[in-house]
């Protein structure tokens, strides 16, 4: 299992704050040792701790769209990506992951793209265009997502062994 954090809103932009983010997502490390990802974007960071299963080589997270204003962190495994791609022919994908599908969908489909998806997942998708955000878990909860709110934004872990 992955390990995803979102900090979103948050009022202290400081390197010290980053740094924290930093190290609140190395915690998560024991969860996806292969590959550390973290994605700044104005007082919105998305960090990222991978498992590699599906595409080792090249399925780093965070992943985006084509001009990158779609940033997007998931843990868990999109089934029905194959055929959700065959959907999606006028995108270009950088990546043979699973979860690069989501991005894209979200360009299709907004947030109704959520019903789409075949699989057990958690994810933070950020739209910097309008600085909007979707956080969603598959329908059973096989991956688990918490929210919390402190002074300082919005906080999204995926796990609380943080």
């Amino acid at each position: 299992m992955c390990g995803i954090l979102a900090v979103l809103g948050c009022v202290d932009n400081s390197q010290a704050k980053r740094a924290r983010i930093i190290e609140l997502s190395r915690r998560l490390k024991h969860r996806g040792p292969d590959w550390s990802g973290l994605h700044c974007h104005g007082d919105c960071y998305l960090a990222h701790q991978r498992l590699a299963i599906v595409d080792p080589t090249s399925g780093d997270q965070p992943l985006y769209n084509e001009d990158k204003t779609v940033v997007v962190t998931v843990n868990g495994e999109i089934y029905n990506h194959k055929e959700l791609r065959q959907k999606l022919s006028s995108h270009q994908f950088r990546t043979g992951s699973d979860c690069e599908v989501i991005a894209h969908l979200y360009e299709e489909y907004g947030e109704e793209f959520i019903d789409m998806l075949d699989g057990m997942f958690s994810f933070v998708l950020l739209d910097t265009r309008d600085k909007s955000f979707i956080a969603a878990r598959d329908a059973i909860g096989i991956t688990p997502l918490y929210l919390g709110w402190g002074l300082d934004g919005l906080w999204l872990p995926l796990v609380f062994d943080i």
